[in-house]
């Protein structure tokens, strides 16, 4: 954690925020049939401007934490949060910290599907009203001032693409959440994964960075200052000059020749040396304490006679639109250049329709093919419904990558929920359009161009609720393993409600009037079957001279035909109702992509 100084990056200046203080910072979570649980206990410090912090303590004391309670970050409803960030010894909102910080999470969620330079340059237009010149060179001088320039055109990588290393995706990273210039930047083990002169040049570079588990001797001597935590307690907070003198009070020398940030994380371990008490008693009677306290208080006394703080607005922001045209643009890249996300499921469902095609081939319309043809409706629908679920890595992705967006205050929901969904129009009609292309003709169903256009878009309408479905599911679980399972057994339960495997007529009165009216699955079967069976006869074997043998019967029996309304009938289904079905199927969706948007908005994480 670091303040800026004016200038230190060379777009970067600050000349307003003189401290980010805290004072008694406490968290706790209270999980669900459990008792209360105290993460961090009265936790205070102050960062000066141009000073830097290194937050250090074993796994678990609560560094994230007390980054995240500074940001109001909090992963769900039952964590209390007291106690919160001051600017110039003020105290500040979460939205105004989001306008003056930037905060660079432990994981790198980034689009692996962008090139670096890419990436900088949509981090660039989600965060600043920028002419194409000075965005340009902004990212120009990160990529040169993180070594990124001769990797300026590669992907960052996919699960099917190689793109650059895991210590250059973290420089990517950092330097992405530093295209603002933000005059405070808390990094989160920012040296995660770089070799120890990488991680030296980005320290010296930034100047702004928490600190990782065990630091070198030269990066830990570029701090100013040291927040030492151990079990959600502060067990020494002060300038690197007074870490030796406080080591030595406490009778914990730091031994000669040896590496003072490992030194004092060993004694934080309480673990495997001190206990809990005895650090947490020597830290509260040392002179130390009052020392920072003293800081603390001269910051808010000073803020009561001179108050400033700097405008919330220290950069213009894009728009609505703007934000979302963005989004859309950093979408369709995604998209085809990620064969995870449509390429793959192209195959697919291409695969899919050959199979079909050759098993189901040819079909004449003849009455013993009325149940083949009826099946190969339903697979068609349930299937590719069904393998929606393929959906689901590409989403996660784009979805962790949102999560980080939103918690550095560049944009809410709707813009993502917009730009998702006309992202994945264009794709999902071709899909069904490739689909219906090798099926409907080789299967022989109704051979009239106007039939084919209406089973395109039924086929179309049926993969926009799917994949509305996973978006709804993956959002509320953004589990890979767990919204697979989800996707799968919903998908299931509207193949066995939809009205084919069952009858509506004989459906269990509790499956039909809780589930089967909601199933999209059967709104598309019921379109599906009109458009076959609507308009067009199908012809049954002379048993004997002047007698027709017919399964179904309708008028045209005396012509040995099947009129293809009688199939209809024996389900229930009216050919006169299909633009009630679509606006129905339409209404689905739209609810499925509203209900995503609100669990978007509730969940933080």
């Amino acid at each position: 954690m670091a303040m800026n100084s004016t200038p230190r990056i060379g777009y970067n200046t600050n000349d307003s925020v003189r401290s980010l203080s805290w004072n008694d910072v406490s968290v706790t979570v209270k999980p669900r049939r459990a008792h209360s649980q105290d993460i961090l206990r009265n936790v205070s410090g102050i960062v000066q401007a141009g000073e830097m912090m290194a937050i250090m303590g074993p796994s678990g004391s609560g560094k994230s934490t007390l980054l995240n309670a500074l940001m109001n970050r909090h992963s769900n409803r039952s964590t209390k949060i007291s106690g919160g960030p001051r600017i110039n010894g003020l105290e500040v909102e979460a939205s105004y910290m989001h306008q003056l910080s930037t905060y660079v999470e432990q994981d790198d969620a980034l689009c692996g599907s962008l090139t670096v330079q890419e990436t900088l340059q949509f981090a660039a237009r989600l965060s600043l009203k920028l002419s194409p010149a000075d965005e340009q060179a902004r990212v120009n001088f990160l990529l040169d001032a993180f070594g990124l320039s001769h990797h300026a055109g590669t992907i960052v990588g996919t699960a099917v693409r190689k793109g650059i290393s895991g210590g250059q995706k973290r420089r990517v990273s950092i330097a992405a959440q530093l295209i603002t210039g933000p005059k405070i930047i808390l990094l989160d083990e920012p040296t995660s994964g770089l070799d120890s002169q990488a991680a030296f040049e980005i320290v010296k570079l930034v100047k702004r960075i928490t600190m990782e588990y065990k630091p070198s001797t030269a990066i830990y001597e570029m701090f100013d200052k040291i927040l030492l935590l151990t079990h959600g307690v502060t067990a020494f907070n002060g300038s690197i000059a007074e870490v030796q003198p406080y080591f030595r009070a406490v009778q914990s020398p730091v031994p000669p020749f040896t590496n003072p940030a490992e030194h004092i994380l060993a004694y934080a371990n309480t673990g495997f040396g001190q206990t809990l008490p005895v650090v947490r008693n020597a830290w509260l009677r040392s002179s130390q304490i009052q020392t920072t306290n003293t800081e603390m208080e001269y910051a808010n006394v000073k803020a009561s006679i001179e108050p400033q703080v700097p405008d919330q607005q220290s950069y213009v922001r894009p728009g609505f639109v703007v934000i979302t045209k963005t989004l859309i643009h950093r979408a369709f890249i995604k998209s085809y250049r990620d064969v995870v996300a449509y390429g793959i499921r192209m195959a697919m469902y291409l695969g899919l329709a050959i199979m079909m095609g050759t098993i189901w081939i040819r079909l004449r319309p003849v009455q013993e093919n009325i149940q083949a043809l009826t099946n190969a409706i339903f697979f068609s629908g349930a299937f590719m419904s069904f393998m929606a679920v393929a959906y689901i890595p590409a989403f996660l992705e784009d979805r962790a990558l949102f999560t980080r967006e939103r918690g550095n205050g560049l944009y809410g929901p709707t813009p993502f929920v917009i730009a998702n969904f006309l992202t994945g129009v264009p794709y999902l009609l071709a899909i069904a359009l490739v689909f219906s292309l090798v099926v409907y003709w080789l299967c022989n169903f109704n051979p009239t161009g106007h039939s084919f256009i209406i089973w395109t878009l039924w086929l179309f309408l049926d993969l926009l609720a799917a994949e509305s479905l996973v978006i709804l599911i993956s959002s509320s679980v953004p589990v890979f393993i767990v919204a697979l399972a989800g996707t799968a057994f919903a998908n299931g339960l509207w193949m066995c409600t939809g009205g084919f495997l069952v009858r509506p007529q004989t459906l269990n009165p509790f499956w039909r009037y809780l589930f089967h009216y909601i199933d999209y699955q059967s709104y598309v079967f019921q379109g599906m079957m009109v458009n076959e069976f609507g308009d067009r006869n199908y012809s049954c074997a002379a048993q004997e001279v002047g007698r027709c043998s017919c399964i179904y019967r309708t008028e045209l029996e005396e012509e040995c035909l099947i009129a293809g309304r009688g199939v209809l009938e024996q389900y229930g289904y009216d050919d006169r109702q299909t633009g009630t079905w679509a606006a129905i199927l339409i209404t689905i969706i739209v609810v499925y992509r509203v209900l995503a948007w609100v669990v978007l908005w509730v969940r933080r994480r």
